[in-house]
């Protein structure tokens, strides 16, 4: 096990390397992103969807737990999708508002 600390930057970076499939927009630009927890080597990501019935759902989960799991120190992660607060168009960043011409 490493011993390494795990940074809630350091998730934030990775999870930033992680795109919904239908928009060309990280997930945490988009606003999907809602908590982060960090307990020793665990790592759990709170996080929401642009619609519930997203098809991407597994896809995207799989891509953030694999892209948390490659930080230094971290030793597993899990996702726990919600739906409350639902997502709306007004959670996206504003550099990303631009990217998607909003």
């Amino acid at each position: 096990m490493n011993t390494n600390a795990v940074t809630k930057d350091q998730v934030y970076e990775a999870l930033r390397k992680c795109f919904d499939p239908e928009i060309p927009v990280d997930i945490v630009s988009l606003g999907l992103v809602y908590g982060i927890t960090i307990v020793d080597d665990w790592v759990g990501v709170k996080m929401t969807l642009t619609t519930p019935g997203c098809g991407m759902a597994d896809q995207i989960a799989q891509n953030v737990k694999q892209r948390v799991r490659e930080i230094p120190g971290v030793g597993d992660c899990d996702v726990r999708l919600v739906w409350n607060p639902p997502w709306s168009a007004s959670r996206i960043s504003p550099e990303a508002r631009a990217k998607l011409g909003l």
